[in-house]
């Protein structure tokens, strides 16, 4: 059933895909001129299919930038992380090409005769007029907001930004209109009332604590719509946490090839048929696309399986990876290699392959079996899960400050009780903020809710990693100066051989000089190639030594407009802090 689902979609998406990207451009194809089109639900349902191209790829999701941020670390640092960012001629992101066709839609849907099909379409295109809009605000903050078409002598082209308020607040009306007439059976496909649900969750959490960081009014109010959002669709649409083993749970989420709908809300579905695949087994194992890994800070957050911090720990900073992988929480062991861990397919141990992982933390989360090392992937990617309507939903009570332990119980709990860790404690976390996340957060201020703030950061940060959310994260927190750090990796106390799963078998030998006799199965990493903080004394890798990192307050939260779009129209005004020695 996938398969001829999917093929269907599919060339529906080829079919407007081709469409001219002009935003000024009138559609040209006789067969979709409003006079002989949208007379009839296939015609909507047709037309509104293409809508789905603008939802993120497997690629967007687990390997491009800047997404994953100062989660994981590669052989290359992006522009927006090394602060080099330019202000492009055109393009950048400043394209209006989907908006215009969601808007051509919205202005002649109603020459169908079934209101009620009308109603449930155009509930579809507004889903995606306000995930066009979430995508643009987020990127350049003030935008023009446009609902109608505009041919080339209209005047509205040349208007000037709207308000990053006003914007919002047509979001809002845009997905409220969604959430009220979009079909309510469930789908891993299709966009429905729960999607809209889960992206107004979104949408409002990411603008409300902007706000709030960011010194702009109005987060109260936006943040009680996440809480809304949130709890309709916690306590309505019968979703809730998949849930089998505790030391599989998690994980299973990432390699299936029909997505688990008990908690999958929406994912971007593959299949070899068409064949439409993707390739994270080859960016993740191969040596040709950055050698991905997690940074030492991430494997710091993990708690202990006892619900302790870490970090509490004396000697935490000189664990080598046994002891720091042993009774953490089971997520971690589920997202990278942790001594013992055996592939999809395979019987043998397998430990981290530094001539892959830059740091020593090696990602499993999304990997399948060798089978699939060739780019041929097939399971879905998660685009919206429950999960994450969870942690929306407790950061906004923690951030409005009415946070209880119920909320928790009914949130962070269940994310906890899959893999068998404590309950996240109210009380507690606020009587004892953990020093180790205020020297990651700096920015959260004091407060009765700072701790339990914090632990949510936690939570997020481990539950949703390699989902591209951390750059957003960053974003709304005003954290953007975290990614000017060090990233760090693995720690090793100096050369020697290192026997990183205690099997009894070397599996590592870090060496200064010549390079040893080559021994079968063992791993060799030279210093200087591999650069620890003290040389041949140790410490933690340093990844990227000779690449700086910068961070511009007051500028780097947004990109730039192009300069040709504001020679183009004068009365669009830039970005601050950015010189496009435009002359305007």
């Amino acid at each position: 059933m996938k398969k001829y689902k999917y093929i269907y979609l599919y060339v529906l998406m080829a079919l407007f895909s081709g469409c001219n990207d002009d935003f000024l451009e009138r559609y040209p194809l006789s067969e979709l001129a409003p006079e002989n089109y949208f007379q009839s639900e296939n015609e909507l349902k047709t037309y509104t299919n293409s809508f789905y191209n603008a939802l993120p790829v497997a690629l967007d999701i687990f390997y491009n930038s800047p997404y994953y941020a100062d989660d994981d670390a590669r052989t290359t640092v992006h522009d927006e992380i090394r602060g080099v960012r330019v202000v492009p001629t055109t393009g950048g992101g400043w394209t209006w090409t989907e908006l215009r066709r969601i808007n051509f839609f919205l202005e002649n849907s109603s020459k169908c005769e079934d209101k009620s099909v009308v109603a449930k379409y155009n509930g579809l295109a507004r889903f995606f007029r306000a995930y066009f809009y979430f995508q643009k605000i987020k990127r350049f903050g003030d935008v023009p907001w446009y609902d109608t078409t505009l041919s080339v002598d209209d005047e509205g082209l040349f208007k000037a930004r709207d308000s990053r308020t006003l914007v919002f607040d047509k979001m809002l009306e845009d997905i409220d209109f969604s959430i009220a007439n979009l079909e309510v059976t469930k789908s891993g496909q299709l966009i429905t009332k729960w999607t809209a649900l889960a992206l107004k969750s979104r949408m409002c959490l990411f603008e409300g604590t902007f706000r709030k960081y960011h010194g702009l009014e109005g987060w109260e109010r936006i943040l009680d719509e996440c809480i809304k959002a949130s709890e309709e669709l916690m306590t309505k649409s019968g979703y809730g946490i998949h849930t089998s083993s505790h030391q599989s749970a998690y994980q299973d989420l990432f390699i299936q090839e029909e997505p688990l709908v008990k908690e999958i809300i929406l994912a971007r579905q593959y299949s070899p048929e068409i064949p439409f695949v993707h390739s994270v087994n080859f960016y993740t194992l191969s040596a040709s696309y950055g050698r991905p890994g997690v940074l030492r800070s991430v494997i710091n957050s993990y708690l202990m399986k006892d619900g302790s911090r870490f970090t509490d720990i004396p000697n935490y900073k000189t664990m080598q990876f046994y002891e720091e992988t042993q009774n953490r929480d089971p997520r971690l062991s589920q997202t990278i290699r942790t001594p013992g861990y055996k592939r999809i397919g395979e019987t043998v141990t397998s430990v981290p392959d530094f001539s892959t992982c830059i740091t020593g933390y090696q990602y499993i989360k999304f990997v399948l079996e060798p089978k699939f090392d060739t780019g041929n992937c097939t399971n879905d990617m998660p685009i919206f899960r429950y999960a994450e309507v969870l942690l929306n939903y407790a950061e906004a009570k923690a951030e409005k400050g009415t946070i209880t332990q119920s909320d928790i119980d009914k949130s962070i709990k269940l994310l906890r009780d899959r893999v068998g860790m404590p309950n996240l404690n109210v009380a507690f976390s606020n009587a004892n903020p953990d020093p180790y996340l205020e020297g990651e957060y700096p920015n959260v201020s004091k407060g009765i809710n700072k701790g339990v703030i914090l632990e949510i950061r936690r939570e997020r940060r481990i539950e949703l990693i390699r989902e591209g959310f951390r750059w957003d994260d960053l974003l709304r927190w005003k954290e953007g100066k975290r990614l000017e750090r060090v990233f760090y990796g693995m720690y090793f106390p100096g050369i020697g051989t290192y026997d990183l799963d205690r099997d009894g078998k070397i599996d590592l030998e870090i060496y200064s000089g010549k390079k040893p006799a080559t021994v079968p199965g063992r791993q060799y990493q030279k210093i200087g190639e591999l650069v620890l903080e003290n040389g041949e004394a140790g410490g933690q890798i340093i990844t990227n030594p000779t690449i700086e990192k910068h961070w511009t307050e007051g500028k780097d939260y947004f990109y730039p407009i192009p300069t040709q779009e504001r020679q183009l129209n004068q009365n669009l005004t830039q970005n601050p802090g950015w010189d496009d020695d435009s002359n305007l």
